[in-house]
């Protein structure tokens, strides 16, 4: 999608969010030359495929507009807000592409346990309303969602529905899940994100 884009659409820049518990390390791979290509991923490390780590930047010109959020363990909606606030946005703004699309993943959901993450339906809910709305400011709402994973039937249906209800417009979201009951304790991700802003010198 990102290649046709590209090529056959003639845009600039598209930015690629990936939220995804698994790193895309094949989304990674196939544009870590290419600077016209933003790679943003947040998931769960370690797990796998194993790659994703904050120095994976891309290479040549395109070295910078990878960037890695590696999370830990037990992050959930407080985390995963942290980073799209104080890292996703700035960066995607400052990338300002013409098109967003999305790796949406609903792995990371607490009742999923492929993975070890914290994240509610109403969680999920906050992160598309964030990349709706960095697509409504930077590129005239242009944004696509692809689905990516999803174990749990119900954690997976009530996560897509309140997708479709965010980028419809509706403020309340339902989650008939609720919040975790928590499995580990919050991790302190203070360090991390400080770490991964100073590669990506972003203020």
């Amino acid at each position: 999608a990102t290649q046709h884009a590209l090529k056959k659409h003639k845009l600039e820049k598209v930015a690629i969010i990936d939220f995804d518990v698994h790193h895309g390390n094949g989304t990674q791979e196939a544009f870590a030359s290419n600077p016209q290509v933003l790679y943003v991923s947040v998931h769960q490390y370690p797990h796998y495929p194993g790659t994703g780590t904050i120095d994976e930047t891309g290479s040549g010109a395109a070295r910078g507009s990878k960037v890695n959020i590696p999370l830990p363990s037990g992050s959930g909606d407080d985390e995963y807000r942290q980073v799209f606030e104080q890292i996703i946005a700035p960066v995607t703004r400052r990338f300002h592409p013409e098109l967003i699309l999305a790796s949406a993943g609903y792995d990371s959901h607490w009742k999923d346990r492929l993975a070890m993450m914290e994240v509610s339906t109403t969680g999920f809910a906050e992160m598309v309303r964030t990349i709706k709305e960095l697509a409504d400011e930077l590129c005239e709402g242009k944004i696509v969602l692809a689905l990516e994973g999803g174990y749990n039937l119900k954690a997976l249906a009530t996560s897509v529905k309140a997708t479709f209800d965010v980028l419809l417009g509706k403020n309340n979201i339902e989650d008939p899940i609720g919040q975790p009951e928590r499995r580990w304790s919050s991790p302190d991700i203070t360090s991390l994100i400080e770490t991964i802003k100073e590669i990506h010198n972003i203020t």
